[in-house]
């Protein structure tokens, strides 16, 4: 008999991979606001594969695993990092940031596949994540972009995009724990209505509002709470992580 929960982890997985690359595909073409929000979409898919698999009275695979962490690599990995190296909008402010900008760019894709390498690896059997995981790392790419990149609700400033970037590179491969979002993780809600703000951020900029039009006003207010929900997952996340007693021999 079909596993209809593994059949639907498969497909979460596909649309997932094929999120990231239209968003590729986005950026090339000029559209990094439609980019990040199918980069946000992906989130959503990833955390339902994620349920799904759980549900399947089958053993998780390797294979899996393995499909799980390419399409994490090109959404959460390739997708962010072409959103920190090209720029078609305010082309002349980033012109002499260019080289680092595609350095860090190369940093940021490295440092997540690495990690999900080692994850899919060694650390999958993990109660926790070592190392902040790929989507939250994304979410903080975005935010950062969203704030001084595009639309740039503060001001363009291409040298807070890019330490935001070193540092979220830095803390993808640094072993600090950071907890799965599952049903009794206390992050579990402020982590969804963070997905939700970042939508509510992301459709109304389709429409290129003004500054200081009201759908503006409202997408820089959701923005805002997508970054207080990021930074609680950076800032709580390792104070929640729930680890095995030690024994004592």
């Amino acid at each position: 008999m079909t596993d209809r929960y593994r059949v639907g982890a498969n497909l979460s997985t596909l649309a997932n991979a094929l999120l990231g690359v239209g968003a590729v595909a986005y950026i090339i073409a000029g559209n990094p606001i439609w980019a990040m929000l199918l980069i946000a979409m992906a989130i959503g898919f990833d955390g339902l594969d994620g349920i799904l698999s759980r549900r399947s009275p089958a053993p998780a695979s390797a294979f899996g695993r393995i499909a799980d962490s390419v399409a994490d690599a090109i959404t959460f990995g390739l997708a962010p990092a072409f959103l920190v190296a090209v720029h078609t909008v305010d082309l002349s402010v980033w012109r002499p940031w260019s080289a680092l900008a595609i350095a860090l760019a190369v940093l940021y894709a490295s440092a997540a596949i690495a990690r999900l390498t080692y994850f899919t690896t060694h650390a999958f059997a993990h109660p926790y994540f070592l190392g902040v995981p790929t989507p939250q790392a994304a979410l903080a790419v975005i935010v950062a972009i969203l704030f001084h990149g595009t639309p740039a609700f503060q001001s363009v400033q291409p040298i807070g995009v890019l330490v935001g970037v070193a540092a979220i590179s830095i803390l993808m491969v640094i072993p600090i724990p950071y907890p799965k979002i599952r049903r009794d993780s206390p992050l579990r809600w402020p982590m969804v209505w963070t997905g939700v703000a970042a939508a509510l951020a992301l459709v109304p900029l389709q429409f290129r509002p003004s500054v200081g039009t009201p759908l503006y006003s409202f997408a820089y207010g959701a923005a805002l709470a997508m970054l207080l929900g990021v930074a609680s997952y950076y800032l709580l996340g390792p104070f929640t992580v729930r680890r095995a007693p030690k024994t004592v021999a």
